[in-house]
């Protein structure tokens, strides 16, 4: 008679090593907020379009180039590919924000949420709160970014075997990388200027209200003796 054995549970939220590293990766990205040489502009919206435009690009272009070394040594060149089309995404959003004017109030909390919130939604919940039209990002700890970066780095993890396997046809395969990259870029992108847009336009709403009400107060009047 066969001896049953149970079968070992396996913890699923435990990452592995690639997990592990795509976890140090979220954090060296999304940790640090570039500065940006983009000012305010009167026209925020369509200079957040040419600059997620350029960024798609390039971001395109990276992730084509080190897509095509061929079979396993295209294995390598996964990870600096996430890493150089992140940089790019993270300038673009540090860029998007200085052309609504938010440079100032951009936080690591703000550059997690941009990158992630398309690929890794559930990961990124505690960090954007829904309050009635308005979303609120938190400005989270330190310890709270590290368990939503292990938490993307897992679920990154889970999704690479169909770029491993683009890497066993060079051309193709780096056209297909290519167009990811910038479909990608597109959505950091819409992330971005819905964010940074919305609270452009709460600040200037904000700044009406207290010219209105600067115009609405009574001017005393002085009466001689």
């Amino acid at each position: 008679m066969a001896k049953h054995i149970p079968a070992r549970r396996v913890d699923e939220e435990r990452p592995g090593p690639l997990g592990e590293r795509l976890t140090r990766l979220v954090l060296d990205v999304a940790g640090h907020v570039p500065r940006t040489e983009e000012h305010a502009s009167r026209g925020p919206d369509a200079r957040a379009r040419a600059i997620a435009a350029a960024a798609a690009n390039k971001a395109a272009l990276a992730a084509g180039t080190l897509a095509l070394p061929p079979g396993p040594l295209g294995w390598l060149t996964i990870l600096p590919e996430l890493a150089a089309i992140w940089r790019i995404q993270r300038q673009m959003v540090a860029d998007i924000a200085g052309a609504y004017g938010m440079s100032a109030d951009l936080t690591r909390s703000h550059m997690l949420y941009c990158l992630f919130r398309h690929a890794a939604a559930q990961a990124v919940r505690d960090v954007g709160v829904q309050v009635g039209a308005r979303l609120l990002i938190q400005d989270v700890p330190l310890r709270a970014i590290e368990k939503i970066a292990a938490k993307i780095g897992l679920s990154v993890s889970r999704r690479l075997a169909g770029r491993g396997i683009a890497r066993w046809l060079p051309v193709v395969g780096a056209l297909g990388v290519g167009a990811y990259a910038y479909y990608d870029t597109g959505q950091v992108a819409r992330t971005a200027i819905a964010l940074f847009g919305a609270e452009h336009a709460e600040a200037a709403a904000r700044r009406r209200g207290a010219a209105d009400g600067q115009k609405a107060k009574p001017t005393s009047s002085i009466v001689s003796p």
